[in-house]
């Protein structure tokens, strides 16, 4: 598995389209797949950036995951990126709620943070843990 990610942070949405289009327009992300059940929700969806994903789908789809998750806040998520400043340029382009401006932080990280229309919190950054 050298090389390919094993984690994938995985949210539900009550508007699972305007999630996709946020991540992909003001965040940069890149649509892998969307899988769309007969009402239109999203049963899975899987976004690509850099070498990490997210996978995300609809609230209220019905599913053991949906399930568990029916009760569950809002949750945060980090990604790396190269150029922290033009990444927070493109989010503020898009109307993006910014929680914390692009930062120098004392471990050597640039970092910003924002939340999307649904309370997540997406933190964006130069640190890259090694694992």
């Amino acid at each position: 598995m050298a090389g390919v990610p094993t984690v994938f942070p995985t949210l539900l949405y009550r508007d699972a389209k305007a999630a996709i289009r946020l991540l992909t327009e003001a965040f940069g992300f890149t649509q892998v797949a969307v899988y769309e059940g007969d009402d239109g929700s999203v049963m899975h969806a899987e976004l690509s950036y850099g070498s990490g994903a997210v996978m995300l789908g609809s609230k209220g789809r019905g599913g053991a995951f949906d399930t568990v998750m029916a009760d569950a806040g809002p949750a945060g998520v980090y990604v790396v990126v190269d150029d922290v400043d033009a990444h927070h340029r493109r989010a503020v382009e898009h109307g993006v709620e910014i929680l914390m401006e692009p930062t120098d932080q004392e471990y050597g990280s640039r970092d910003y943070m924002a939340r999307d229309g649904e309370g997540n919190v997406w933190s964006f950054g130069t640190y890259a843990p090694q694992v």
